[in-house]
């Protein structure tokens, strides 16, 4: 499959499926032989357990949109730079509701065979808009020395306190 095709199964991937949360037409997307790889580490979920992720990500942001900035294709990989959005509803990783919206910026990495994706990695931008929404708390300390209004991605400067 040449690789403006496999962006754009990627791309309704996400449109249609993780969007949405029809999982019912999840196959038509992905593999059986599906896998994540997370810490380095291949799981081997097929497709009951994509189901079971989508579904379970949708329950913690149940208007969850992801929109895909930008794609490369380089032969059975399509790397996607996404932007999701979504109101915190459920708990998630023993953090309760906080009923705000976040935008999370990640990169997600996936490997397409013969129509279908396979395998699914990447990463995310989860301490920002946590911090943000209150659900993770900056500890004060005699160890903390940068002070958040002043470290920014764009100078990468830190200030001491």
């Amino acid at each position: 499959m040449p690789k403006e095709q496999n962006k754009k199964l990627v791309r309704r991937y996400y449109e249609e499926i993780v969007n949405t949360g029809k999982v019912e037409d999840i196959d038509s997307f992905i593999s059986p032989n599906y896998a994540e790889i997370h810490d380095n580490k291949k799981y081997w979920i097929g497709l009951e357990g994509a189901k079971e992720h989508v579904l379970g990500v949708r329950q913690t942001y149940p208007d969850l949109h992801l929109t895909v900035e930008q794609q490369i294709g380089e032969g059975k990989w399509v790397v996607s730079r996404v932007t999701m959005r979504g109101t915190h509803r459920g708990e998630w990783l023993g953090i309760k509701p906080t009923g705000k919206v976040l935008e999370v910026s990640a990169v997600n990495i996936d490997k397409v065979v013969a129509g279908r994706i396979v395998e699914h990695s990447g990463a995310a931008n989860l301490l920002g808009p946590l911090l943000e929404a209150g659900a993770v708390k900056v500890a004060d300390g005699p160890d903390r020395d940068v002070a958040p209004s002043t470290a920014t991605p764009s100078n990468g400067a830190s200030r001491r306190r």
